[in-house]
């Protein structure tokens, strides 16, 4: 099984280590104690004492952990509230290799310094991918997806179709059924939907149907807007036009209303398919 990824990636922490070479060395500890935070061994080699004090606290935070990266964001809004202090209004290199890493990262910061992510929050309870045996290739497109959705819409509808395949995969693996690699997404989509007996029973009513049917629409027309070329992936004889984030954002929030169902009835004790699962 393949180790979760990082929310915030190593470069990000290395920019947050050389940024505290203008903060007090109190200042530092401080930021990363009020947060319920402890300091691991200090590397070796360095000649700063400031970047080595950072460098032992974030070298031991879990950057897999949503709740702890949560905490951690707050630390790195603190940090940079106190490198502004010391280093006045003007620009300054190292703060902006900050935001330029973090922005690559899938976070934005804004003119009061709080930092705030796409990709902690696109529609997909932590919760629910919590409970997963392995939520890697999901959180991996919801990155991707918070990083490319204000930027790069055919990246971002690429990710959307991946969320959708890889939550798909994941359901039927948690249900104990085979994965076809072979399958497209409409097939997976299908698989998925009828392992979680999603379809509406005989005592459905009509909007209950709709809503049900629209939902399994809207997976499948997802993928087929990346297969057209309005995403990353395939090769085409003109670049597509006339696709906006407002596109994106369209497609990102379709795949994970989709995606959110699925986990939602996957964890649901009084889920139909658990009757079935019992019985069997």
């Amino acid at each position: 099984m393949p180790p979760p990824p990082d929310l915030v990636s190593r470069r990000t922490r290395r920019e947050v280590r050389n940024l505290c070479t203008s903060i007090k060395w109190d200042a530092i500890r401080g930021a990363f104690e009020d947060e319920g935070f402890v300091a691991g061994p200090e590397p070796e080699g360095d000649s700063s004492v400031r970047r080595t004090l950072a460098a032992s606290y974030l070298d031991a935070i879990d950057w897999t952990d949503l709740a702890t990266v949560r905490r951690a964001l707050r630390v790195l809004e603190r940090l940079l509230r106190l490198h502004e202090r010391a280093t006045g209004p003007d620009y300054d290199h190292e703060r902006q290799h900050l935001r330029d890493e973090l922005c690559r990262d899938g976070f934005l910061i804004d003119a009061d310094g709080v930092i705030s992510s796409a990709h902690l929050g696109t529609g997909l309870r932590e919760e629910s991918l919590a409970n997963l045996a392995d939520a890697s290739a999901i959180r991996q497109s919801l990155i991707r997806i918070g990083r490319e959705v204000e930027t790069d819409p055919h990246g971002a509808i690429g990710a959307a179709k991946e969320l959708i395949e890889s939550t798909a995969k994941v359901v039927l693996h948690e249900r104990g059924l085979p994965v076809d690699d072979r399958d497209d997404v409409p097939a997976l989509v299908k698989k998925a939907t009828k392992s979680l007996e999603l379809a509406p029973g005989p005592e459905a009513g009509d909007a209950v149907r709709r809503i049900l049917g629209g939902l399994t629409s809207v997976a499948i027309g997802t993928a087929e807007l990346r297969n057209r070329g309005f995403g990353r992936g395939h090769g085409q004889r003109t670049a597509p036009t006339g696709l906006h984030p407002r596109h994106a954002r369209l497609a990102v929030g379709a795949a994970t209303v989709w995606c959110q169902l699925l986990l939602d009835t996957l964890e649901d004790p009084a889920a139909p398919w658990r009757k079935g699962a019992a019985a069997s």
